[in-house]
């Protein structure tokens, strides 16, 4: 079985590296010290296992998780975290496998036999989590012919909802996802403004609004020439939202 080892703190790493060697049956494939080396090494490798640190410079190890859950065939996740008992009870409450740090080979031993892939209810825990600590994804990921694509959030212009799929346009192109419209703006409150039923925009490519002929109203943005309506409930909300930007632009 392969294992992938994920922590920031080498030391952590060539600790876990030791008391993985005195098991039989486990074979490390790689390392990673952040999230998105996480995404790569395991795309690379296809590890049965990762043992991902929950804190890790840039992107976590619950956004990693979510986004190693998009993969074709991922794997089996277990947390080893630091946490105090407040946070190690709401992982119990979530169901979520972990490791309390310093780990113990016992322990460690009978995580690996229990092992198995994140559940989609797991998943909505942890992202229930996330808010609960005031953290929101750095990234967007989107299943794409060669495995996962990561986009970073501070790029993306808007989210539009059509059909049963969401595209997500950002600088250097579009994305489709199956997230939400609902879920993604409540991750995403301080960074998306909601301009349609079907539409998120982001507040900081907002430029102004335009009126046409037949008394429409459209988004006009920073990047591109993007075509985005604003409904009449959503109006107002916008309007505030650029005489806001306006009084702190003065």
């Amino acid at each position: 079985m392969k294992i992938l080892i994920a922590d920031d703190e080498p030391l952590a790493r060539s600790r876990l590296q030791s008391l993985l060697g005195a098991l039989n049956g486990w074979q490390v494939i790689g390392e990673a010290a952040n999230g998105r080396q996480v995404l790569e090494r395991v795309q690379q490798h296809q590890p049965d296992v990762v043992l991902l640190d929950i804190r890790m410079p840039g992107m976590d190890g619950m956004e990693a998780a979510e986004h190693l859950n998009k993969l074709p065939n991922p794997p089996a996740i277990i947390f080893t975290t630091a946490y105090d008992q407040y946070a190690l009870q709401a992982f119990k409450n979530h169901a979520v496998d972990y490791l309390l740090k310093p780990i113990k080979q016992q322990q460690l031993e009978q995580a690996l036999q229990a092992a198995t892939q994140l559940t989609r209810a797991q998943l909505q825990s942890l992202a229930q989590l996330q808010q609960e600590q005031e953290t929101s994804p750095l990234h967007i990921s989107a299943r794409v012919q060669s495995g996962v694509r990561l986009v970073p959030i501070s790029e993306v212009l808007y989210f539009l909802a059509e059909h049963k799929y969401v595209t997500v346009c950002y600088q250097a192109g579009e994305v489709l996802i199956e997230e939400p419209l609902k879920s993604l703006e409540q991750k995403f409150a301080d960074q998306f403004i909601r301009i349609h039923r079907n539409a998120l925009v982001a507040k900081q490519f907002i430029a102004g609004l335009r009126k046409d002929k037949e008394g429409r109203v459209f988004l006009q943005l920073r990047h591109g020439d993007h075509q985005l309506e604003v409904s009449r409930r959503h109006l107002p909300q916008v309007r505030e939202l650029l005489r806001s930007l306006s009084a702190a632009g003065d």
